[in-house]
């Protein structure tokens, strides 16, 4: 039992709770989407699993991300269990594996699509942490190979989980998390500055510093919740307008308070671990997902 604590410590459990609500929060916005769907055991064994596979998808990626931050992990977090040596880099690599497989196993039951969405999430886990490609070191790439299976893909496999995501809407709804952590993710690299600038990861923090880095940040805690009222006027959301409006505008204003957290003392982004930007930002998420669902009840 210890040790299925420590692997379960390993994984980040905190982490876990988004992707699986982001899950079935893109799979009720599908059902509620006419035509209606027949609601079965079938359909609900589907949702069930898809979120089964976000959660152990992101965690096997957290332990991967893990062995090959090892070197900055020991001057960032040197509190985990692989610096500390509580767990061994052998074991961490076969429950790594052990994850990766597990979850596209599951994936393939769920369907083709579902498979295909799946499987591209992994491979992008596997580009940021991995060498050669490694997608942390850069800037840019680094955002971009988080905000892609973690935002866009992780809402349209929600959906496909009840119907093909062969419609815009749910790539449209997939781009507005993805538009969000696109800049919103930055918000984890103030802290690890030191770590990542010694070991060549030129993430935002430590490529412009942390001021001008917070300035870039900010505006992505905003103008990604604008798409949806501007989803609404075009026609493109088939929720219900009024929870549409009120989610898009409501969490801006939520954003431009978190902005403020970041701007008024950028500094201290890079001397806490958890600055409360970061934790809204998780909430914010947490909010949004729950919210779409909400919005598309009928």
């Amino acid at each position: 039992m210890s040790r299925v604590l420590l692997y379960w410590a390993f994984m980040r459990p905190f982490t876990l709770a988004p992707p699986a609500v982001g899950m079935l929060s893109g799979a009720a916005t599908a059902y509620f989407v006419d035509p209606p769907v027949a609601l079965d055991g079938a359909l609900v064994a589907r949702v069930l699993i898809g979120s089964l596979v976000g959660g152990l998808l992101n965690g096997a990626s957290n332990g991967l991300n893990q062995i090959h931050d090892l070197d900055l992990d020991r001057i960032n977090k040197p509190e985990r269990l692989l610096v500390t040596g509580d767990l061994g880099v052998v074991e961490a690599r076969r429950l790594v594996s052990t994850g990766y497989a597990l979850s596209l196993a599951l994936a393939m039951w769920v369907g083709a699509a579902y498979f295909i969405l799946a499987t591209l999430a992994a491979v992008a886990t596997y580009l940021y942490s991995v060498p050669p490609f490694r997608t942390k070191r850069f800037t840019y790439l680094a955002n971009l190979t988080i905000a892609i299976p973690r935002g866009v893909l992780l809402k349209v496999a929600g959906w496909a989980t009840v119907r093909p995501p062969d419609s815009f809407e749910p790539w449209y709804i997939g781009t507005i998390f993805g538009a969000f952590l696109l800049g919103a993710a930055s918000t984890k690299d103030f802290s690890d500055m030191k770590g990542d600038g010694a070991n060549g990861c030129l993430t935002l923090p430590v490529r412009f510093g942390p001021i001008r880095a917070a300035w870039m940040v900010a505006p992505f805690f905003v103008w990604p919740f604008l798409l949806i009222p501007l989803g609404v006027y075009l026609g493109i959301l088939s929720g219900d307008p009024g929870r549409l409006n009120f989610l898009g505008f409501g969490l801006s204003a939520w954003g431009l308070y978190a902005a403020w957290l970041m701007i008024r003392k950028p500094q201290e982004l890079a001397e806490t671990e958890n600055h409360p930007s970061w934790t809204h930002m998780y909430l914010m998420m947490m909010v949004c997902q729950i919210g779409f669902a909400v919005a598309y009840y009928r």
